[in-house]
């Protein structure tokens, strides 16, 4: 793997993290009403997308279990349709997604650094 992508999967990790304790243990309803955490977590959610588009086609092709068109296509949503954005979806997506990409560039790297 290039040095180059080692460098952008850490900062991806990091997103998630900073997400993760912005989130807290914040509910939905919560998270809803609370604008400040919204933007914050929805501009988690576009630097992580922005992000994945400087990881390598090589290790994309590698590792295609990660939905990385998926995690891109939310960034432009949410960067360039915010008005429309369901801030649900956001959410969701750190709630539910962001523990299992997690995971797997968690593995990325311990594969990369044996």
């Amino acid at each position: 793997m290039r040095r180059s992508d080692e460098v952008v999967l850490k900062k991806i990790l990091s997103e998630i993290n900073i997400a993760f304790e912005l989130l807290g243990e914040a509910t939905q309803e919560d998270f809803l009403q609370d604008e400040k955490l919204k933007r914050a977590v929805g501009m988690t959610v576009i630097n992580i997308g922005e992000l994945v588009k400087n990881i390598s086609e090589e290790t994309r092709l590698q590792y295609r279990n990660i939905p990385w068109k998926s995690i891109a296509g939310m960034r432009d949503i949410a960067a360039h349709k915010y008005q429309t954005l369901r801030m649900e979806d956001v959410y969701n997506t750190v709630i539910m997604d962001f523990p299992d990409l997690k995971a797997s560039i968690t593995v990325i790297l311990s594969d990369s650094s044996a």
